[in-house]
């Protein structure tokens, strides 16, 4: 994932000379070359432009040649793949003290190409992220010398690394860890969802309870929504876009959403999902969240920094243009972005009020059907953000950078704004199908809720109160007025989930469902379909023993009963027989020797 979104392939595919691209891509694509992308360092992670990596600009002898080269001094860590990389990329400051270049002396952060086997290159030790397998590690260069030639891009490419990576980062927070998200999302899904349908207690299967329900409605929901942003940021991606605040925004809440629905999951299989194995589906996957959330930014500092922070200079129809008028000390220019800002104040001023008061029913929806309603209620929304962000921003001004409380809670509406309508295209592109009716008005009710708490949030924590008065009565005329979900609605998503039912199936089908005789989700298939065909030979028993015509007793005598009255034929017996004994296979959890600790202790 690390070195195909953001690591030498991305970077020569973008920005490399055409000799680089011709030697590389080849070899990367075939895995002849292992790439590793070395940014990260100890006082430089999130922050990664405060690097302390160099590369001064200098003559020396590179395989028997001299040339015009760089001498690099590096150490990196957290660098995946790097224990078994043939190739580094390599971010560092570049400095020209003697004009070899014909430029300025430092040229800034710059991208290069280094091969692991050059002299004084410390690399192939490994970091232990949190006991899962994965490669990942330190590299230390010390005096390492390469031809300028290395840099990616070549020479045109010097101090262009920072332009580089953002553009990069951009595209790779937009496909891997959203699908990587999406993926755990599935996985839990199509396991509890099983598991909910297999596991009994209390002689009922445990998806039946109202609070296992709770969790399999936002398993359910989470990922349906999820999936949906995914889909569209991809979209965005596939269109030559680079979509850096969306980007961030898929980042960060489907990592976190993530977390929830695997959290969610682990309580649910309970006592399954903590013993290591192969019985065990989920454990593995529950420990490497904190993994996946930290890759490329820590979700602290994306939501309460980036999202907003980019996001509000970016998306604004006016306040950049009036940034490079008073730049250029161009008047006319600023008057027009000024008077135009102004403009955009007002109308939304106006809107937010009305909007709030029919809660957006006034607004023509462009589709039919099930969706309308929250169509109107996101374009309410819209106007209302659109409203707060500007007083906030006209109020606060630059201290709102310090402010990552409030720029946090605006990350959150614009967040779930998207992530609300990404759902309804969603929805919309794949017919708008009846199976997935409840999925939808759960995701965009729990959107509209989560939008509104944020915005109260904004407004209750808001310095200037007179301000936030004047505001709240704005937006919220009538007040603070959306729900969550109702139970009810979260139950019919739970009951779909359960059974092999049709949503589960529609929720899951791009992973992976391995053969029903391996050991993990394929036997967890095997019992789900078996026990399912032997629910209709249950609920004759069942009847029989409402009715009296059967006496509780043991599970073997009681089946014996049954037969010899009439009630199931022998055939069905069997049936349930191989339901039950699948069951308690797949509940069974994994036990090994004490000798075998031992051994991996030793």
């Amino acid at each position: 994932m690390v070195p195909n979104s953001l690591g030498p392939g991305e970077l020569i595919l973008h920005y490399g000379t055409d000799d680089q691209k011709q030697y590389y891509l080849p070899r990367l694509a075939i895995g002849e070359e292992i790439p590793c992308f070395a940014l990260t360092e100890s006082e430089a992670g999130s922050d990664a432009a405060s690097g302390k990596s160099t590369g001064v600009v200098c003559r020396g002898t590179f395989r028997g040649e001299e040339v015009i080269g760089i001498r690099l001094n590096w150490r990196k860590r957290y660098i995946s793949l790097a224990p078994v990389a043939t190739v580094i990329g390599l971010a560092f400051r570049l400095f020209d003290p003697d004009g070899l270049l014909g430029g300025e002396t430092d040229l800034g952060i710059t991208c290069a190409l280094i091969p692991r086997d050059l002299p004084g290159i410390q690399i192939g030790e490994r970091h232990d992220p949190m006991g899962v397998p994965f490669q990942i590690g330190p590299i230390f260069g010390e005096d390492v010398f390469v031809p300028i030639d290395f840099i990616i891009g070549g020479r045109d490419g010097a101090g262009q690394g920072w332009r580089m990576l953002m553009e990069s980062l951009a595209a790779g927070r937009a496909i891997s860890l959203p699908s990587l998200s999406v993926g755990a999302a599935e996985l839990a899904a199509r396991v509890t969802g099983a598991y909910g349908t297999v596991r009994k207690q209390f002689n009922l299967s445990i998806g039946r309870f109202e609070g296992v329900e709770e969790r399999l409605a936002r398993i359910g929901g989470y990922t349906y929504i999820m999936n949906a942003a995914r889909e569209l940021t991809c979209a965005a991606v596939d269109a030559g876009e680079k979509p850096a605040v969306l980007s961030a925004i898929v980042k960060a809440y489907l990592t976190e959403n993530m977390r929830t629905v695997m959290t969610d999951a682990m309580d649910i299989r309970a006592g399954a999902a903590i013993f290591r194995g192969p019985r065990n589906i989920l454990g593995r996957s529950f420990v490497s969240i904190p993994i996946g959330i930290t890759v490329e930014g820590a979700n602290i500092l994306t939501r309460s920094l980036i999202i907003y922070g980019q996001g509000v200079i970016r998306c604004h129809p006016f306040v950049h243009a009036e940034m490079e008028a008073v730049a250029e000390k161009n008047i006319a220019l600023f008057d027009r972005a000024f008077f135009g800002h102004i403009g955009f104040v007002f109308q939304n001023a106006v809107r937010a009020f009305f909007l709030g008061l029919t809660g957006g029913r006034l607004i023509r929806s462009p589709v039919r059907g099930p969706m309308v309603q929250h169509v109107q209620r996101f374009t309410r929304f819209s106007a209302a953000f659109a409203l707060v962000s500007d007083v906030v921003m006209a109020i606060l001004g630059g201290e709102l950078k310090r402010r990552e409380k409030i720029s946090g809670r605006f990350a959150d509406v614009l967040a779930w704004m998207y992530l609300g309508s990404a759902t309804l295209k969603k929805f919309h592109d794949e017919g708008q199908l009846d199976r997935d009716q409840t999925l939808l008005h759960w995701s965009c009710l729990h959107a509209e809720w989560m939008i509104q708490e944020a915005l109260v949030g904004v407004l209750d924590n808001f310095p200037n109160q007179i301000v936030s008065q004047l505001l709240r009565m704005l937006i919220f005329p009538l007040g603070a007025r959306l729900r969550p979900p109702t139970d009810a609605l979260g139950a019919q998503i739970a009951r779909g989930l359960l059974d092999g039912n049709e949503m589960r199936l529609g929720l899951t089908s791009e992973i992976y469902v391995p053969p029903l005789e391996e050991k993990g989700l394929g036997r967890l298939e095997a019992a789900l379909q078996k026990i399912v065909a032997a629910r209709p030979v249950e609920e004759k028993i069942n009847e029989a023993l409402r009715a009296g015509k059967l006496a509780r007793t043991q599970r073997d005598q009681l089946l014996g009963n049954a037969v010899s009255a009439g009630i199931i034929s022998p055939q069905e017996r069997r049936c349930i027989e191989a339901a039950d004994e699948i069951r308690d296979e797949v509940i069974q959890v994994d036990a090994f020797e004490s000798e075998f600790y031992h051994a991996l202790k030793g």
